[in-house]
């Protein structure tokens, strides 16, 4: 049974940092592909950021390039959003998930993505 538990949300002022985690597990071998996803009320569920089994590759929204960092530690089946410089605006539910994907190919799309986790709350005031 694949899970998903996401931590490391909360609240924070516009211009703060915040770390998010999924911890993975029941995903057997190698090759998954994880993203990130968030949902503002009332708006899709939307891309954040992806990144490949080998992390050799990663892609970014166009709203969060240069502010936000994907990367994860296959030995801890752990992934990791490192946010800065964070905005009003990036506030939502973020949600982590995770496919199996071949080689260097990056799922962007939510409907890609086969697991997912219960989401952990970000908030940011301005």
């Amino acid at each position: 049974q694949v899970q998903l538990v996401e931590s490391g949300g909360g609240l924070v002022q516009a211009g703060g940092s915040l770390r998010l985690s999924c911890a993975a597990s029941g995903l057997t071998g190698s090759g998954y592909a994880m993203g990130w996803f968030r949902q503002a009320p009332g708006k899709e569920r939307d891309f954040v950021a992806a990144i490949t089994w080998s992390s050799e590759t990663t892609y970014y929204a166009d709203s969060v390039k240069g502010r936000i960092t994907i990367s994860r530690d296959n030995a801890k089946n752990t992934m990791y959003l490192q946010m800065n410089s964070l905005k009003p605006e990036d506030t939502a539910v973020y949600y982590c998930a995770a496919t199996y994907s071949s080689g260097n190919y990056l799922p962007r799309s939510r409907y890609q993505y086969n697991y997912w986790g219960q989401g952990t709350q970000v908030t940011v005031s301005s």
